[in-house]
């Protein structure tokens, strides 16, 4: 896979930590490894996999999740389960992934164990805190096929307010190949660049339910669909699908790595946040709502700093989360920083979205 390698996320399911998450789990992760096309061990290993995961919540965690999802590159899907959990944390990660180590109550095969069974596998833990584990599960001939992880270089999460089954947040996020300039591209010749860029863009339905899904669903198709390059075509061409819904707020991003630049446009309440090492930048969004009332676009130029990670959210995660408050946070994958970050941050009573793009610069 290349260094600028993405995997779509199509998620499945939520499964709150109560008395039958454990089995609710294993019967999703199994069925859905079946259908995917994994074979009948691997499978099982999946099963076996997200009901440790799935029992350590149940029996440990202070209000914890777990997602289950598919992964899909062009012509593989593969399984993957993020837990997210409030407390109480591990003071010592490596001791709880060596061999011989297990909860009571769990099936007694231990995180190592999760993490051997894992293609990728991904922890955080903060001591009081929270704990977030991601896990990836693909074919074994696809992983010979693919010649190495099939890691990818953004992920985000979208998490529905309580009482409902869709979320009107939706992100997505593509490769630019960085073809010569075409002037149906959106993006002026003096800005085209030859190299290969990645475009992420979040939008927040407006409400919540099913028409606010409707919202997000008709942003993700138009640009996937769009040929714009730069955020402010992507822009107008989002604000032309979602005409017919009830509109949303909306941010679209082009990551610059040869470049090292980042370009970003957004309209209404969705934040942007240029995390580095020692820095934090945020990125500013125009009013509006997209599909209904868009003003002039700007378009937003910053640097990229090595080592650093470009976050979107909706306002259903506060502005005030502090990346010194989840020490070692960039060392961790996208899918591990989001569920960090939706973890602290995913406070308010409404809808969440949140996509994070690291190790493209």
């Amino acid at each position: 896979m290349t260094s600028l390698e993405v995997l779509d996320c199509e998620d499945i399911a939520w499964f709150r930590a109560d008395p039958e998450m454990p089995s609710a789990a294993r019967g999703a992760a199994a069925t859905l490894a079946r259908r995917i096309g994994l074979e009948g061990y691997r499978a099982s290993e999946v099963a076996l996999a997200v009901t440790e995961a799935a029992t350590n919540l149940q029996r440990h965690a202070t209000d914890g999740a777990l997602l289950l999802r598919v992964l899909r590159t062009p012509d593989r899907a593969g399984v993957e389960f993020v837990t997210v959990d409030t407390g109480p944390g591990m003071a010592d990660v490596e001791a709880a992934l060596a061999d011989g180590t297990s909860t009571a109550g769990t099936l007694g095969i231990g995180l190592g164990a999760v993490a051997r069974l894992a293609d990728v596998f991904d922890i955080h833990s903060v001591p009081g805190r929270g704990t977030v584990i991601a896990a990836q599960f693909w074919a074994r001939e696809a992983m010979a096929e693919m010649a190495g992880e099939p890691t990818s270089v953004a992920s985000g999460l979208t998490r529905p307010i309580s009482g409902e089954t869709t979320c009107g947040d939706a992100w997505a996020v593509r490769v630019d190949p960085g073809t010569d300039h075409d002037p149906r591209s959106g993006i002026a010749p003096s800005d085209s660049s030859p190299e290969p860029a990645i475009l992420v863009m979040l939008c927040d339905g407006l409400g919540h339910g099913p028409m606010a899904a409707l919202a997000g669903e008709a942003a993700v198709t138009a640009f996937r669909r769009s040929t714009a390059r730069h955020p402010e075509g992507l822009l107008r061409d989002i604000h032309t699908a979602l005409r017919g819904t009830r509109g949303g707020a909306v941010a679209v991003a082009r990551v610059e790595p040869s470049a090292q630049r980042l370009l970003y446009c957004g309209i209404g309440n969705v934040s942007g946040v240029l995390l580095g090492p020692d820095s934090r930048n945020g990125l500013l969004s125009a009013p509006g709502i997209v599909g209904q009332q868009m003003r002039s676009l700007r378009t937003f130029e910053l640097p990229l700093k090595p080592g650093g990670a470009l976050v979107m959210h909706s306002d259903g995660l506060t502005e005030r989360w502090k990346a010194d408050d989840v020490p070692g946070l960039l060392r961790h994958t996208p899918a591990v920083m989001a569920g960090q970050l939706l973890r602290e941050a995913g406070v308010r009573r409404d809808d969440a979205g949140i996509v994070v793009v690291k190790g493209a610069w």
